[in-house]
């Protein structure tokens, strides 16, 4: 059942003094941005309004994701930290004397509701700053970046012994709740880590013949992994056969650790399907390469960075505005070229302020006719992005006019804003498996970030409020009345006339 807020009151908080009821300024602005309803709307899709267990307010759960992501805490820091506090307990709208919700609560209902929710929660937010007309549209920046998966650098050797590993473990799991007793698997990960270990002695050696005792180990590897794949299918069909007997009863315990292994299987036989075809001289290709066993939809993606040339995770693209608030964002699997994501991420923006872009600009990147044309059939009236490939005489000089070199000045600022997000607001690295995942987990930063900017920009468009008039200092008795001396001479009057 869906709870949005609390209005309930303690008794804690009607004696308190009333200094201990102010927020600080930035929470105080962000507290009057989220005190909307519009907030609630999309997580009515998830909850029945009448039905189930009462879950806990959307409007706690929705400013303690918030201080997650502003500054970067984990699910049990976080709580801790909103019980310690009082001012960050009133922010959350958690009542003295009541319990913080429990870290798990929030994870799960992270999970449950999805990246669509959080994309509802983003457009809501940016429809809600155009309504009070922070929002400009007088030129908009794009750039691409990538978001890196929560994985270790993937070797054919490492994801081989990771197989080895996971898939003993299932089986063992599996033999103790009670599925496929007889059914024996050998453990063959004592001897794969032999062989790992081996294989690091051997790359310090730095020789042809070193590489090829590398290679050759490599190929044991796999074929460690076959044989423990093959006797671990064999468990996973008896498990089966013992979880569809008649009159049989199968613990929960059971149903998921053969799940769980069915899956490892299949991903298993992909990394010794690429292990091998690498071993032959063909290397797999990146956009069906598999990089870890419990991220399947990270890539290897090639950007062209000289401290790191590949990088494995998701593709994300971010258009901002002049005042840096990220009008729209995407990710995506794999590395798809940076030209066919703009003119949708314009149309969005349009489509969600009821306005037109009055000027776009991005990098090379993104530099082709047919892309430009697309931006000016959408209404905007100029695009500064320079061209692919050696420009002709015309294009030249287009490109070396002061304005079209002012806003590719201008451009640069993206990579901060990208720098930004990653160093304040975790987009370096997602914590969430799979693409759903990372686009979850950039969503909440970037309602995190935009949450704060709109919030600055609606209070430095507020009026200040006048000062209270001083009280007027007592007269000193010996000072001499003003009304009966006339106002006091001017020293520089004086000086000039001496």
């Amino acid at each position: 059942m869906l709870i949005t807020t609390n209005p309930q009151l303690t008794l804690w908080e009607t004696v308190l003094p009333p200094g201990y009821q102010d927020l600080p300024r930035e929470l105080a602005a962000v507290d009057a941005l989220l005190d909307d309803p519009v907030f609630f709307q999309p997580y009515r899709a998830h909850f029945s309004a009448e039905l189930g267990r009462p879950s806990i307010p959307i409007e706690t759960y929705l400013r303690m994701m918030f201080l997650k992501h502003r500054y970067r805490l984990g699910y049990e820091t976080l709580c801790r930290e909103v019980a310690d506090s009082l001012s960050w307990s009133r922010f959350c709208r958690v009542p003295l004397g009541c319990r913080v919700p429990h870290p798990s609560t929030l994870e799960k209902i992270t999970t449950r509701c999805g990246p669509e929710t959080i994309a509802k929660l983003n457009q809501a937010l940016l429809v809600k700053a155009g309504a009070t007309k922070v929002v400009r549209l007088e030129k908009v920046r794009a750039d691409t970046t990538v978001v890196a998966a929560n994985v270790a650098y993937p070797t054919d050797s490492g994801l081989l012994v990771r197989a080895i590993t996971l898939l003993t473990m299932l089986v063992a799991l599996i033999h103790t709740a009670g599925g496929a007793p007889r059914t024996k698997v050998r453990d063959r990960r004592r001897a794969a880590g032999r062989r790992a270990r081996s294989i690091s002695a051997h790359l310090k050696l730095r020789t042809d013949e070193a590489k090829t005792r590398v290679l050759a180990i490599t190929g044991e590897l796999a074929d460690l992994a076959e044989a423990t794949a093959g006797e671990a299918g064999r468990v996973l069909v008896n498990a089966r056969r013992g979880i569809a007997r008649p009159g049989g009863q199968a613990s929960g315990r059971l149903i998921a650790a053969v799940t769980d292994l069915e899956l490892i299987l299949g991903r298993t036989g992909q990394v010794v399907a690429q292990t091998r075809s690498r071993l032959g001289g063909v290397m797999p290709a990146s956009a069906s390469r598999l990089v870890s066993l419990h991220d399947p939809d990270a890539r290897p993606i090639a950007k062209g960075r000289l401290g790191k040339p590949v990088e494995f995770g998701y593709k994300a693209q971010v258009v901002d505005n002049v005042d840096g608030i990220v009008l729209d964002h995407s990710v995506h699997e794999g590395n798809p070229p940076d030209a066919p994501l703009l003119a949708p991420a314009i149309a969005r923006i349009q489509t969600l302020f009821g306005r037109v872009v009055r000027a776009v600009t991005a990098d090379r990147g993104y530099g082709e006719a047919k892309i430009e044309q697309q931006l000016r059939d959408l209404g905007v009236k100029t695009v500064v992005i320079p061209r692919k490939g050696k420009p002709g005489q015309a294009r030249r000089e287009l490109e070396h006019g002061r304005g079209f070199r002012r806003l590719v000045k201008w451009r640069t600022g993206s990579e901060g804003r990208i720098s930004y997000l990653k160093r304040r607001y975790g987009w370096d690295r997602t914590l969430f498996d799979t693409l759903a995942g990372a686009q979850t987990w950039c969503g909440l930063g970037m309602l995190a970030h935009n949450t704060v900017k709109i919030a600055h920009l609606v209070q430095a468009g507020q009026p200040r409020p006048a000062p209270s008039p001083r009280p007027a200092r007592p007269a000193h008795p010996s000072a001499p009345d003003p009304a009966a001396t006339g106002p006091p001479p001017d020293p520089l009057f004086h000086h000039a006339a001496a």
